[in-house]
């Protein structure tokens, strides 16, 4: 076997890795913001095929921005989503990452009323100054963030639901690519924490670029 590997410096991997990207995707219909969230979905995963499937409410990527430079927080449905998120970016307005999937008291309450940890610590986060709602694993989270919504109890800037899997996984990102407010999601059973993590680092740096 003759393999031939790149000679990159560290400091430039992720941007021979954009440039990589962008050639190989060659023109989108994407604006500059869609885009970069587009490209940290690839670079994030490998995966060109998100290209084809991520959909974007036309206000999303300001309605992103707004909510971090407002210093709200991020609310995710997993742990794995919340680590994979720059606390230290979004920390430069204040903003903090929240996660209470893990807390006791969303156990409990799950067990007793027969719920997933995750739509039960949604609906416990309500009060948290959230600004943006990055659901990468749970179908039951991301649903039950658009009903609390649609019901008026709540009205984050921004959802990004990217649920992974193949029991409602599909059919509860088809009804937020409905919704009239903002959101980015992923159509089909693709998604995951990785690329909901992904969604709000390019934010992040789009926040940044955009002081």
């Amino acid at each position: 076997m003759n393999v031939i590997l790149q000679k990159v410096k560290p400091e430039e991997i992720e941007a021979e890795s954009f440039r990589i990207i962008q050639s190989k995707l060659g023109p989108t219909d994407f604006d500059p913001g869609q885009f970069a969230v587009a490209r940290r979905v690839i670079h994030a995963t490998g995966d060109f095929t998100f290209a084809k499937n991520i959909c974007f409410h036309p206000e999303a990527i300001a309605a992103g921005i707004r909510a971090i430079q407002g210093g709200k927080n991020v609310l995710t449905d997993v742990n794995m989503v919340a680590a994979g998120i720059s606390k230290a970016i979004l920390g430069r307005w204040g903003g903090k990452v929240c996660c209470q999937v893990a807390g006791p008291e969303v156990t409990t309450e799950a067990r007793a009323k027969g719920l997933t940890r995750s739509e039960v610590a949604i609906a416990q986060a309500v009060a948290r100054n959230i600004g943006i709602v990055a659901i990468g694993n749970a179908p039951t989270a991301l649903l039950k963030v658009m009903e609390m919504i649609d019901q008026g109890i709540w009205a984050p800037d921004l959802v990004i639901g990217v649920p992974v899997g193949f029991v409602n996984a599909a059919e509860s990102k088809e009804i937020l690519a409905g919704k009239e407010y903002p959101f980015i999601t992923t159509l089909g059973r693709k998604g995951g924490s990785p690329v909901a993590a992904a969604m709000v680092n390019a934010l992040l740096r789009l926040a940044m670029e955009n002081e």
